[in-house]
């Protein structure tokens, strides 16, 4: 009775992060440069991920793993999230190759790590039981914590790596505490079974799902649960803060959408309200606090916190539009955020990187493409029409209005007119002032082939989300339709 077809994206990534270990300790024997074949192993991997995913997306079907016991579940939401987890990470891959090398860090471990982080996240996402929640959950942070402590030579990079590790065990525990208490009142640790048992009278349920809401928004970084999420960002080495920067948000709001939708009866009012003045606190603290930054990455991580907010707005409108809003931001989310860490990455040289808004004056005169395709990433996080930032916006703010949650949506509005102004700084410090050196700015192919995608993901999604070949708004609509138990 077990349908281990199911597990082909899991697994391909899981042999692909095996034979990356294998093949750096194999291949480091000789002296051959080993980080091509790990970069195509991985891509390999990765590619045959999506096109499993893809196809179960495609069909349309329902499948669990253990019907006896379902805690694993792939279905069209679940296919189209693990597609874009795995497009964020072969994306990730392809800026390392250059940067680490420019770093001094170039190790085979690397990519092992980040594809066995993948792992964990394509459970957590396609969990429908809090036990297998738990254990993706789990092997998604702990590569991830060794991850942001990369760069084991510099102090920044070891307190980032132990602070990950810190606050992401508390966020577990706290989870995993609330995943009990719910279990005590429901009788059982399944999501159906938990929205079948629950009880909004029960002081044993409310406290259980109020943990699992804390767990929850410590790993999204919701307000006032984030101040962990700038240093980290600050000190890991930027391939792995542009990986954990898009990876991380997609599964946390994947996963909260899904326990939300088949654990919960419906969004209470009381939830509701929760929801909502986390979502209120996370844009208006987020935007604010971007733009007093004067670090490139600190104030994209802020930035991060901000996103996280915009992404609350519409999980507390609770609506099957809202979730549609949420998977379409997600994959403009990707893009954006992955092409403005990118660009860090990829004018890191000499072991150096330029963190400082200061650092890129003059940008525009002596690498106009680097400027340019940072300008765009900064203008689609601003929500710039034109953009994938405001159509993935603006299907947000829609879906609160639509739930008469108006309120809401002028708050979003009025913290996305104040991150404007912090967006726009880094664009007119390349294109107004003048530079005392020259920046750095060689692309070498892969790092450009992942670039140029995301400009086109950016570019695509805000121009035609629904038009030609890709259909994004009809493909998220069909995602979000999955979730319905």
């Amino acid at each position: 009775m077990l349908d281990f077809s199911i597990l082909a994206p899991f697994g391909f990534v899981a042999i692909g992060g095996i034979l990356a270990l294998v093949g750096d300790i194999w291949l480091s024997r000789g002296d051959s440069i080993i980080t091509p074949w790990l970069v195509l192993i991985c891509s390999a991997a990765l590619a045959l991920a999506i096109f499993t995913a893809a196809a179960t997306f495609g069909a349309g079907t329902t499948s669990v793993f253990n019907p006896l016991h379902p805690m694993l579940q792939v279905d069209p939401f679940s296919s189209f999230v693990i597609i874009g987890l795995a497009v964020a990470t072969l994306l990730s891959i392809w800026l390392s190759m250059s940067y680490l090398p420019a770093l001094h860090i170039d190790h085979g471990e690397y990519y092992a790590l980040m594809m066995l982080s993948v792992v964990g996240m394509f459970v957590a996402v396609a969990a429908v039981d809090m036990m297998a929640l738990y254990v993706g959950l789990e092997l998604m942070g702990i590569p991830s914590y060794i991850l942001a402590g990369f760069d084991r030579r510099k102090l920044r990079s070891n307190e980032s790596g132990l602070k990950h590790f810190l606050i992401g065990s508390f966020g577990s525990a706290i989870l995993l505490y609330g995943a009990a208490l719910l279990y005590g009142a429901t009788g059982t640790t399944s999501f159906v079974g938990m929205r079948e048992g629950f009880e909004t009278a029960s002081t044993l349920a409310s406290a259980g799902l109020a943990l699992v809401l804390v767990g929850f928004a410590v790993k999204i970084a919701a307000v006032p649960f984030h101040q962990w999420l700038p240093d980290v960002y600050e000190g890991a080495p930027t391939s792995v803060t542009a990986f954990l920067s898009v990876a991380g948000p997609i599964t946390g709001c994947a996963v909260l959408i899904r326990f939300l939708v088949l654990a919960q009866p419906v969004v209470t009012a009381d939830l509701q309200v929760v929801l909502g003045v986390l979502a209120a606190l996370t844009m208006v603290v987020g935007n604010v606090m971007a733009v007093v930054q004067t670090s490139v990455k600190r104030m994209l991580a802020y930035s991060s916190v901000a996103h996280v907010g915009y992404l609350l707005v519409a999980v507390s409108a609770g609506t099957q539009q809202a979730w549609t809003a949420i998977l379409f931001y997600l994959a403009a989310y990707l893009f954006m955020n992955l092409g403005a860490f990118g660009m860090i990455a990829a004018m890191a040289r000499g072991g150096r990187e330029r963190e400082k808004i200061e650092d890129y004056a003059g940008a525009a005169r002596s690498r106009p493409g680097v400027a340019a395709l940072m300008t765009l990433f900064m203008l689609s996080l601003a929500g710039v029409p034109g953009t994938a930032g405001f159509m993935g916006r603006f299907q947000l703010f829609k879906s609160a209005i639509d739930a008469e949650l108006v309120g809401l949506a002028i708050v979003g509005v009025l913290t996305s007119v104040i991150s404007v102004y912090c967006y726009l700084r880094l664009p007119a410090v390349m294109y107004m002032r003048e530079s005392g050196e020259d920046v750095p700015g060689e692309v070498d192919t892969f790092a450009g082939l992942a670039l140029a995608g995301c400009a086109l993901g950016v570019l695509w999604l805000g121009l035609f989300p629904n038009h030609g070949a890709v259909r994004v708004l009809d493909a998220v609509s069909a995602a979000a339709a999955g979730l319905v138990p």
